[in-house]
C-alpha cells in the first residue's frame, strides 16, 4: 500500500459534471461522521474511473487488477479484522470482468463494503455497453443497439443471500451519505450500488433521467427489508421506477468467524507457526 502523502493534491481524471464527485463528497461526508480515522480503513479498487476513488483519499488504498477488487479486499479483511476494509468497482470491473469474484463475496459473507459505480457503460474504455446498459442502447461498438436484457446485480445478490444489499444515486448527496454509512457498519458483506451517471459516454441515463425514476423504497407502505422475495421484486424493478435505500438485510455468519486463528487478533500481529525463512527454503 502507497504512503498516505502520495496522494495529497492529486489532479482529477474524471470529467466535469461526472458522477463520480458526489460519490466520493458522500464518502468523506460518512468517514467524517463516523469518526473513522485514515489509518483505520484501507479502500480496495481495481480497473476503471471508478477506481481513481481512493486516488483522491487520504487513507490506506490498495488499486489492483480489472474485475479482481475482491480477492484482494477479502485477503486484507482476513489479515488484519480490525481495518474497515471497503471495495470500490465500476459495473463493468464488477459484475463484467469480477462476476465470479462477487458470486463468492455473496457466499462467503466477509465484514467488508463494496461500493460499485454503476454508469452503465465501461466509461475508461471509450463507453462500450457493459452489463448494466439497458436494452437498445447505442455505442460506438453497438451501433444497433444492445440486443440482451441487463444483468440486475442487485436481484443477484438477494437470491444469493447477501446480508445487505443497497442502491444509491448520485444526484442525491444526502440521502447517498446515510446508505455509506449503514453499509460500512453493517456486519458482514454489504454491496451498495450507486447509479452513477456518466456525463460522456451515457447521455441516455443521465441526472435528469435518474431524478425522473429514483425513489425512496424505505417510504413505501409495504417496506420490508427482510423479507427475501419482497427484496427480490424490489431488485428487479427497473425503468419507470427505480427504487433506492436499504433492500435487503439478511444478517449471517461472517467469514472471519469461521477462520479460529483470527480469534487470536489480526495475522499481521501473530508470530507464524512457521519460520519464515525456512518457509521460503523449500521454494528455493
Amino acid at each position: 500500500m502507497l504512503p498516505l502523502e502520495l496522494y495529497q493534491g492529486v489532479e482529477s481524471a474524471w470529467c466535469p459534471g461526472c458522477g463520480n464527485f458526489p460519490m466520493l463528497k458522500a464518502f468523506k461526508q460518512a468517514l467524517a461522521e463516523l469518526e473513522i480515522r485514515p489509518e483505520e480503513i484501507v479502500v480496495v479498487s481495481g480497473i476503471g474511473q471508478s477506481s481513481k476513488f481512493p486516488h483522491y483519499l487520504k487513507c490506506n488504498t490498495f488499486n489492483g487488477i480489472h474485475g479482481r477488487t475482491l480477492p484482494v479486499a477479502t485477503g486484507i479483511r482476513l489479515a488484519n479484522p480490525e481495518l474497515k476494509v471497503v471495495a470500490v468497482a465500476g459495473d463493468g470491473d464488477c459484475y463484467g470482468e469480477g462476476g465470479n469474484h462477487l458470486l463468492a463475496g455473496f457466499r462467503r459473507n466477509a465484514d467488508m463494503t463494496l461500493v460499485v459505480h454503476n454508469n452503465q457503460v465501461y466509461g475508461l474504455t471509450k463507453g462500450q455497453a457493459s452489463p448494466t446498459s439497458d436494452e437498445g442502447f447505442v455505442t460506438l461498438l453497438q451501433p444497433q443497439g444492445v440486443y440482451t436484457p441487463p444483468l440486475h446485480a442487485l436481484a443477484l445478490a438477494v437470491a444469493q443471500d447477501c446480508s445487505w444489499v443497497g442502491r444509491g444515486f448520485a444526484g442525491d448527496l444526502e440521502y447517498l451519505t446515510k446508505l455509506y454509512k449503514e453499509a460500512i457498519n453493517h456486519k458482514g458483506f454489504a454491496l451498495l450500488e450507486v447509479l452513477q451517471p456518466c456525463v460522456t459516454f451515457n447521455r441516455v441515463n443521465t441526472f435528469q433521467w435518474y431524478r425522473q425514476r429514483v425513489y425512496h423504497v424505505d417510504q413505501e407502505p409495504d417496506y420490508d427489508p427482510e423479507n427475501e422475495i419482497w427484496a427480490y421484486r424490489k431488485a428487479k424493478e427497473w425503468g419507470d421506477r427505480i427504487p433506492t435505500g436499504v433492500i435487503y438485510r439478511n444478517p449471517r455468519p461472517l467469514l472471519e468467524e469461521a477462520h479460529p486463528p483470527l480469534r487470536m487478533g489480526p495475522l499481521v500481529r501473530q508470530e507464524p507457526v512457521r519460520p519464515i525463512d525456512g518457509l521460503l527454503a523449500e521454494f528455493y
